[in-house]
């Protein structure tokens, strides 16, 4: 069974979160955690927390082993995009784009 949790509208872009979750896809829980955490990027703490969300949620709600939890899907959609325009020369606009992502992970039980 897939158990999820979802992060959405996590201020950063689906691009810079992508680097990050293509490190840890397909690999156990207890192995993808340190990974992270020796990351130098700040993306790796939303990860991490949204990995140890889906842990929980496996534990609590489906009474599965988490020691035994193998990140199966991970993927950052693009969220809501706040536009801002930045003043340019000769009276002209030009235009800032706020990006957020919405991340999903979704891990299941290794049997045997």
């Amino acid at each position: 069974m897939k158990v999820r949790a979802v992060a959405k509208d996590v201020g950063i872009s689906p691009r810079k979160v992508r680097l990050v979750i293509n490190m840890v896809r397909g690999k156990k829980i207890n192995e993808a955690l340190p990974i992270l955490s020796f990351s130098p990027s700040p993306t790796a703490k939303a990860v991490a927390k949204l990995i140890k969300s889906a842990a929980a949620n496996a534990e609590n709600n489906f009474q599965m082993s988490p020691a035994e939890l193998r990140i199966t899907d991970i993927f950052a959609d693009p969220g809501h995009t706040l536009k801002r325009f930045r003043p340019q020369s000769k009276g002209r606009a030009s235009p800032i784009l706020k990006r957020s992502s919405n991340i999903t992970v979704l891990v299941t039980e290794e049997e045997g």
